[in-house]
């Protein structure tokens, strides 16, 4: 039986997802850079959506628009635009996991040091951030942010290295945890990827500009030329004079997040090397030969579900159909719900197709399951659209521990599959049956045989608890306590 909260979790169209992490955008020596580094972030909008900033440089002074909202809400209006001159910037979508959604905490950050301004965003999340923070402040730091990422600019500040380059990688050291970092300075763009590459960086070519960005489908919407992925533990110093690389931390196997295949990535995208919408197809291919069912019609749960439910579909021979449309232009509600109306939250989102539910036999397909409040909603439309029988099947494995890296999952205890086994997720979403694609299962569909368990292909934390990194914060267990915040209003 679902609570109040649960129902309140089900009204928000949002909140029984995996929230995305951020996105990071950067452009060197183009007379449009603002405006490529505008395109580049709503391509990389998936990955963000509370905020949104870019800062510029136009070879006297660095200039700067942060914003909460989408970048469509700040960034196509041609005044701001005109305010970001310069040839070279960086941008930033944003998903808060750590620090509050407020205009002080929106990336790019910008400090003066002593051999000039830099400017920094990341994607992901440092795990020892708050122990290092803590510190810093003890030594008499001053931060005017809850963001992590100020975390970097207070140890660049502190490095004596001579060189910003030196600096950066003196900072970045000293950080553990994941991430996709893009910096700028008087003369360069700065790249860096964390040692096991969980977090994804790629690095294009305009026409002699070089682009980092978060994915490939950045660079799709400005025309740039793919040129390859930024490697693990890579640092990237990209000036007029040309791109150089190196590894400061020696080089070790990589292990992406293998849920940027299964969710987070755009499907256009590439990431390493395979094509983000062909891998989810084949999830559902070997979800089906995991966990075949006899039914009438797949049906995806959209948008994330559709490629794996084609992928089910053709292996299975079962015809695939459209049996839940999504409404896109769907956000948080501004209706002060009553408990009959909350109950009717899902519909928000999704309405089924009658026409093609009705009577039938449905294998629904779905990316993930977290809390499972959304899902048991939509199995009971589908069951209220006519369906004689409903099969859930999901292309990931169960999600049994939260993460730290940069994507917002519940705490564990509310996370359905570390509460309950197979059986009992089943009862509870009411579907006729229920299957996870194995974790091997998504090894395979990746190429390799299955998980190594010895040497991981793939930060797989969230089904595993395997985690490649310390997590320095959490081991600690202290609060850090602060004094009151300033809060804004605007």
């Amino acid at each position: 039986m679902l609570g109040e909260t649960d129902l309140n979790e089900c009204f928000d169209p949002n909140a029984d997802r995996l929230q995305e992490e951020c996105g990071v955008f950067g452009v060197l020596g183009h007379e449009d850079a603002s405006a490529l580094t505008a395109l580049g972030l709503h391509a990389l909008q998936h990955r963000g959506q509370e905020a949104a900033g870019i800062v510029t440089y136009d070879n006297d002074q660095f200039r700067a628009e942060r914003h909460l909202g989408l970048v469509g809400d700040h960034f196509s209006n041609a005044e701001t635009m005109a305010r970001l001159t310069g040839m070279a910037a960086i941008g930033h979508v944003r998903y808060s996991t750590s620090g509050e959604t407020i205009l002080r905490n929106v990336q790019p950050l910008f400090a003066e040091l002593e051999g000039g301004g830099i400017s920094i965003c990341h994607n992901g999340h440092f795990t020892n951030a708050m122990t290092l923070r803590r510190q810093l402040i003890q030594d008499g730091a001053i931060c005017q942010s809850t963001s992590d990422s100020e975390v970097v600019l207070q140890l660049l500040a502190r490095s004596r290295e001579k060189k910003i380059v030196d600096r950066f990688v003196e900072a970045i050291s000293k950080m553990e945890g994941a991430y996709a970092l893009v910096a700028l300075t008087r003369k360069k763009l700065i790249g860096a990827r964390d040692p096991f590459g969980i977090r994804p960086l790629v690095l294009g070519d305009l026409n002699g500009a070089p682009v980092l960005a978060s994915e490939t489908c950045a660079l799709d919407i400005i025309g740039a030329t793919f040129i390859r992925e930024i490697e693990n533990g890579e640092v990237i110093v990209c000036t007029p004079g040309g791109i150089e690389s190196f590894f400061p931390f020696g080089k070790r196997p990589a292990r992406p997040d293998i849920f940027e295949y299964i969710y987070f990535s755009r499907p256009d995208s590439i990431l390493g090397g395979r094509s983000v919408y062909d891998v989810r197809k084949e999830f559902g291919r070997q979800l089906a030969r995991e966990a075949p069912v006899e039914a009438d019609v797949v049906v995806p749960v959209p948008d994330s579900g559709v490629p794996a439910a084609l992928g089910y579909s053709q292996e299975a021979g079962i015809p695939f159909e459209l049996g839940i449309i999504r409404n896109h232009y769907v956000g948080r509600t501004f209706i002060e719900p009553t408990q009959a109306i909350r109950t009717l939250g899902v519909k928000l989102k999704h309405s089924a197709n009658r026409s093609q539910i009705e009577g039938k036999r449905v294998v629904l397909i779905d990316d993930s399951l977290v809390r499972g409040t959304t899902s048991v909603k939509i199995v009971q439309m589908i069951r209220d659209a006519g369906a004689s029988e409903v099969h859930f099947r999901l292309s990931s494995p169960p999600i049994r521990y939260s993460d730290y890296y940069g994507i917002d999952t519940p705490v564990r205890e509310k996370l359905l599959a570390a509460k309950y086994n197979l059986e009992e997720m089943r009862n509870y979403i009411g579907a006729d049956t229920l299957a996870f694609l194995s974790v091997d299962g998504v090894y395979r569909a990746m190429g390799h045989e299955g998980r190594d368990k010895a040497n991981p292909q793939f930060t797989d934390h969230c089904f595993t608890g395997d985690y490649p990194t310390p997590l320095t914060d959490l081991s600690e267990e202290q609060e850090f306590t602060q004094t009151p915040r300033l809060v804004e209003v605007s």
